[in-house]
């Protein structure tokens, strides 16, 4: 199995290892000492060598943010994990605060001695960060030292660096060389040469994969794309097979890792950063005959349009993730509610079902399952400790993912456990309401130009008449058997980056009851072109092509709250389900689906 069910993290540990921190800032003259969830290719996915905010807090979650004083330790984080954090952390040691409404800095400037020395390490923070914490604290005249690890040096049993094979991508799913990818964004640099510092652009650019960090098939590298046509790799020389090194077109020369601070040294001219995700360390490597220029990766924009092969792929891998799901809702279907079904039986045997296609090569992200309260934990992972069995009358929230040779999935349903006679009217109005906002985005047509932010109100209208809302956003990029989460698209109130054909994001909204259940409906998506219809002017709109194809469950829908569009959209939905999917199973589950997707 992929999946692990085990309690990494030690809150209960948290005592001695802030007390150790402490001493080291004590003797380094420190005020403070910054924790990021970060490592030095300032991903969302971190290897486990890198879990340093798991490791000192307890907080397994995905983004957040602790920074340590002498006297008291804040943890910020989003809307996601305001209660996680509080279930994972000692809030006596640890104070729990909301991200952004507060910020790093500002926190700093009112907590931190005035004129105090913050640590920071170089390499997990980015210029643009930088600039902001000191912007923010400025009131105060902090100075930020960069300074090795403080919890590298307190963290005896560190895992050592993962150093998994770097292996090809066909191009029959890249749809395009590295050749090719080399040479347009080559011509197209605004400085001498850029620095890439990401592992999924590194990726994407040489079409390559590897397995450096759980779930995401990426390698852990980096490299200098020259405007020559050149491009350096840096990386451990264990991770390149014979294969990889054939692959690679002739104008990628192969680097240790330690050779990109000779490299930074040694450069002459100007050096194409992007402020939001290159290390500060690296820029400090720079020698005295070299100047930064500040503008995003130049492999960002690209990755995000996918192209045809790509599109081809994804669609492919969505089909056979259908069939697993439907495979797996008509087993759940058939259980039995009580202690002999708990939410880590469900993982498996969703797991299981993915795992009957042999292009799986991993999940996209450990499965979210959780029952009852635990849907309210937006991104809940189950543990031995947390585990919980499954009740009639509850809802079900599984939230998960394959990564397919050809694709990456990310699908989301809530499930009614029991009769649905038994789950409350308030569950099924939200259920309503939520599917109302999938809706709403999926039949969206704008003009070209407009951004996630344009549309993010629309899949929240339907909670906001019933005075409810969600604290996440709508909608994520997706990565083409790359990350699970994918920038810079976002549908999302903070997301000012056009939409443009050939971005695949998510679409799901959600709505959480803290205590008592959760509800999230997901279907992945991709801008395209929108048809023409009478009457439109001459301006060029856009739209949405649903990737997913798995049934919204109709025993939780209020069929009397829909509009007759809303109800004409989810049957041609389920009818398309049905075309899709229905000749690929066979016995129970065809039979399930048949039933799963008649007509409202």
């Amino acid at each position: 199995m992929f999946q692990t069910y085990t309690e990494t993290a030690r809150p209960e540990q948290a005592i001695p290892r802030l007390s150790a921190l402490r001493a080291k800032l004590a003797a380094q003259k420190l005020d403070g000492f910054l924790i990021p969830r970060a490592d030095r290719f300032m991903g969302e996915y971190v290897a486990p060598c890198d879990e340093r905010l798991a490791w000192l807090t307890g907080f397994t979650g995905s983004a957040g943010f602790c920074a340590v004083l002498a006297q008291q330790a804040g943890i910020f984080v989003d809307g996601r994990y305001t209660v996680q954090v509080r279930a994972q952390v000692d809030t006596d040691l640890f104070t729990p605060l909301p991200w952004p409404a507060t910020r790093v800095g500002h926190w700093l400037a009112q907590t931190a001695p005035k004129g105090g020395r913050i640590g920071f390490d170089p390499w997990l923070h980015s210029a643009s960060e930088l600039e902001k914490l000191t912007a923010d604290s400025a009131s105060a005249d902090l100075e930020f030292v960069a300074v090795d690890n403080l919890i590298d040096a307190i963290w005896p049993d560190q895992p050592a660096p993962p150093c998994a094979p770097i292996l090809p991508h066909p191009l029959e799913f890249s749809g395009q060389s590295a050749q090719d990818k080399i040479t347009h964004l080559s011509q197209a640099l605004k400085a001498d040469a850029a620095l890439i510092t990401q592992p999924d652009s590194i990726a994407w650019l040489l079409n390559v994969r590897g397995s450096d960090i759980p779930r995401n098939p990426v390698p852990h590298a980096m490299a200098i794309l020259h405007r020559s046509a050149e491009v350096d790799l840096f990386c451990d020389p264990a991770k390149i097979t014979e294969d990889t090194r054939a692959h690679l077109p002739n104008c990628v020369t192969l680097h240790g890792e330690d050779g990109l601070h000779t490299a930074l040294a040694a450069f002459s001219g100007q050096l194409q950063i992007d402020p939001a995700t290159g290390p500060v360390a690296l820029e400090r490597s720079l020698g005295a005959n070299a100047s930064v220029h500040h503008a995003e990766d130049p492999c960002l924009m690209p990755k995000a349009r996918k192209n045809p092969a790509e599109l081809e792929g994804m669609r492919a891998a969505h089909a056979r993730d259908a069939v697993a799901m439907v495979r797996f809702l008509a087993w759940l279907d058939a259980q039995t509610p009580g202690p002999n079904l708990t939410e880590i039986d469900i993982a498996k045997a969703l797991e299981g079902f993915r795992r009957e296609d042999n292009a799986l090569r991993d999940i996209s992200f450990d499965s979210i399952v959780g029952s009852g309260p635990h849907g309210a934990v937006v991104h809940y992972r189950v543990t031995e400790q947390t585990n919980r069995s499954l009740s009639a009358g509850e809802l079900l929230l599984v939230d998960s993912g394959g990564q397919y040779l050809d694709g990456t999935t990310d699908i989301t349903r809530t499930i009614p456990i029991g009769a649905p006679d038994q789950i409350g009217h308030l569950e099924k109005d939200c259920y309503t309401r939520v599917l109302q906002g999938v809706i709403a985005i999926s039949r969206a047509r704008w003009p070209e130009g407009l951004a996630g932010r344009d549309l993010d109100p629309l899949a929240r209208f339907p909670l906001w008449t019933a005075g409810r809302d969600y604290d996440h956003g709508t909608g994520h990029g997706v990565g083409a058997f790359l990350s699970v989460h994918e920038g810079p698209q976002r549908i999302s109130r903070v997301s000012h980056v056009a939409l443009e054909s050939g971005m695949i994001l998510s679409n799901e909204p959600g709505y959480y009851k803290e205590g008592a259940f959760g509800i999230r409906l997901e279907n992945l998506i991709v801008v395209t072109p929108a048809p023409e219809i009478d009457g439109q002017d001459a301006r060029t709109m856009l739209s949405f092509e649903t990737l997913t194809w798995v049934p919204f469950d109709r025993r939780m829908i209020l069929k009397s709250a829909l509009s007759p569009d809303e109800i004409a959209w989810i049957d041609a939905y389920h009818a398309e389900v049905a075309q899709r999917i229905g000749p690929r199973l066979e016995g129970t589950p065809a039979q399930w689906l048949a039933a799963a997707t008649a007509p409202l």
